[in-house]
């Protein structure tokens, strides 16, 4: 009599239950806003910075060509620098807490412990990345190291416009060139022009990665300006809109 032999088969495995998401506003309308103008002033600073440097890939050498674009050079930093005033005031009387400076330097003890994550999952050496509403750590002080650079391009800025007759910037920082060669300085404002680009495409693309990887609007958040988040993830209290549930696979 022959024995039949049967395939045992496991039982099937319960279907994750499904991760309840909070739709969460992480950035304010004035940090969008100084944000998406800040990318405007930039691109149009290093055009025309560009062209003051290098005038011979102008269209016309004319002085009339030459002068529109100091002109327009010029306006468009003083609204860069107002919009960095203003992003540096927000970030001290801002009501949102993902807006204020505590996002920009690890003051707390749990922020501090997110540093070598996120440098882990920067370097590829984790996949997930870390649990956080706002910047993670690594990324605060980057803007924090960032701000810092456009504080130097604004001065060295101010520099060049005192050696080409600016009276009031010739006062304000005309005791540097007794420490800096001028060469020097105007090398260093290029530099940062360069050094920011490299920081704008590196930002895009860990924005995208961060995005794929947890599916919670990363991208689309500095438009809207909200973020859709698991549940578990906030510190209360936080302020949230209708919840929607989707299957964990959509956000990891």
């Amino acid at each position: 009599m022959s024995v039949l032999r049967q395939r045992t088969s496991r039982p099937p495995s319960p279907r994750a239950a499904p991760a309840e998401l909070v739709r969460v506003r992480v950035w304010d309308l004035p940090v969008r806003a100084v944000h998406w103008l800040l990318v405007a002033a930039l691109a149009v600073l290093s055009v025309t910075g560009f062209l003051i440097g290098d005038p011979d890939l102008a269209p016309s050498n004319t002085v009339d060509w030459v002068t529109w674009i100091k002109t327009i050079h010029e306006f468009t930093a003083y609204v860069f620098i107002a919009l960095l005033i203003a992003r540096v005031m927000w970030l001290f009387t801002s009501p949102n807490r993902w807006s204020r400076w505590t996002q920009w330097l690890p003051v707390s003890r749990a922020r501090r412990a997110q540093i070598l994550p996120s440098l882990r999952f920067y370097l590829f050496l984790q996949r997930e990345p870390p649990d956080m509403v706002g910047h993670n750590p690594l990324a605060g002080m980057t803007y924090t190291l960032l701000y810092l650079m456009f504080g130097l391009e604004v001065f060295t800025g101010l520099v060049l416009w005192g050696v080409q007759g600016e009276a009031w910037a010739a006062t304000l920082t005309g005791w540097s060139l007794t420490l800096v060669p001028l060469p020097v300085i105007r090398f260093i404002h290029h530099l940062i022009m360069w050094l920011t680009w490299g920081f704008m495409a590196h930002h895009v693309y860990s924005a995208w990665l961060v995005d794929r990887l947890e599916g919670s609007g990363l991208l689309s958040s500095i438009f809207s300006g909200f973020k859709f988040l698991p549940k578990d993830r906030l510190p209360p209290p936080d302020r949230v809109l209708p919840k929607r549930r989707i299957p964990p696979k959509d956000w990891r």
